[in-house]
């Protein structure tokens, strides 16, 4: 099975406008257009039923006291946990392509609305929903796709790996709400084939220049 992209190349930079926030050389970052990127995939296994994805950063760092705070560094060294951006279920075995904006056009404060997504799939939360949860204007269910967002003082780019997943049932059973790590227990024993694409990302801009 294959995994490509309109949107972006394999292990190539992820264009700020599939990204939840771009630099802003006066306050760090700034909100951008947010937009799913445009995925399609090829040579799907006999017997596929549907399909589900899974968006995650594996570097997100472990440790939040140095996260986007002045005169500090998060340093590559401090060990890194998973952040995950998007989880789509339940994609008709028929499906070979997302379109670019299909999911996710915008950031919406609060989160998107879910579980329900177009066309009858469904949306899982991402960790937007734990990042903002003690924000007030921000805090909510951030169901479906929402894009990169590093801390903008990390010294190291971030990778997003989108995993495409050929199952041998027609719909998933994992009970809402849906997040990253009931999926992929949930996945367990029903993989037929999967696939991979990795972005990178950064809001460093001394990172960026390189």
């Amino acid at each position: 099975m294959k995994l490509t992209s309109q949107s972006f190349s394999d292990n190539a930079a992820i264009p700020g406008e599939f990204a939840f926030a771009v630099i802003d050389p006066a306050t760090h970052i700034a909100l951008s257009s947010n937009r799913n990127p445009h995925l399609a995939w090829s040579e799907a296994p006999a017997g596929t039923q549907s399909f589900a994805l899974i968006c995650h950063d594996p570097d997100v760092p472990s440790s939040g006291e140095d996260v986007n705070q002045e005169g500090r560094e998060i340093p590559s060294s401090l060990p890194r946990v998973d952040f995950f951006h998007w989880l789509l279920l339940d994609i008709p075995a028929a499906a070979r392509e997302i379109a670019a904006g299909s999911h996710s056009d915008g950031v919406v404060p609060g989160g998107k609305a879910g579980p329900a997504a177009p066309d009858g799939w469904r949306h899982g939360l991402n960790n937007y929903t734990d990042w903002f949860a003690g924000d007030e204007q921000m805090r909510g269910d951030y169901h479906g796709y929402d894009g990169p967002c590093p801390p903008w003082n990390d010294t190291l780019i971030h990778h997003y790996v989108f995993t495409l997943y050929a199952l041998d049932l027609p719909s998933i059973s994992v009970n809402a709400p849906i997040n990253g790590a009931k999926l992929r227990a949930a996945l367990a024993g029903h993989v037929l084939a999967e696939a991979s694409l990795t972005g990178t990302y950064t809001l460093n801009p001394h990172l960026q220049k390189k």
